[in-house]
């Protein structure tokens, strides 16, 4: 499971725009965000286009048309992890994996989730 997820992540969409970071992404296998559970499909992840903070991320449906989340991540760095979208946790349940952290593709910097229960 875990290697599919990565498979799935590792491939994002179009890059529509560099400012909100835009990444659109098809998931095989369920995911947890911070609060709930993406099952299997297509999501947008981007940047709120805030002029205060440009940290807060919002998870969008396949067609951009139902805000599914908004989460307030810390910044985050990896020089190791630049051609990766996401990094995953183990599972917060026993059959979900949870999304760590989330990096556009190309960057170093990146947001890392915050979960109220920290993964296994």
């Amino acid at each position: 499971m875990f290697a599919l997820l990565l498979c799935a992540a590792l491939v994002p969409g179009v890059r529509a725009s560099e400012s909100d970071k835009r990444t659109i992404v098809t998931f095989s296998d369920s995911v947890e965000i911070p609060g709930q559970v993406l099952e299997p499909g297509t999501y947008v992840f981007k940047l709120l286009d805030s002029p205060s903070n440009r940290n807060i991320v919002q998870v969008w449906n396949g067609d951009e048309d139902q805000l599914l989340a908004t989460i307030q991540p810390f910044q985050t760095t990896n020089l190791m992890w630049t051609t990766r979208v996401f990094l995953p946790w183990t599972s917060l349940s026993d059959s979900t994996l949870a999304l760590q952290s989330w990096f556009y593709p190309g960057e170093t910097s990146g947001r890392r989730f915050v979960y109220h229960q920290y993964p296994k």
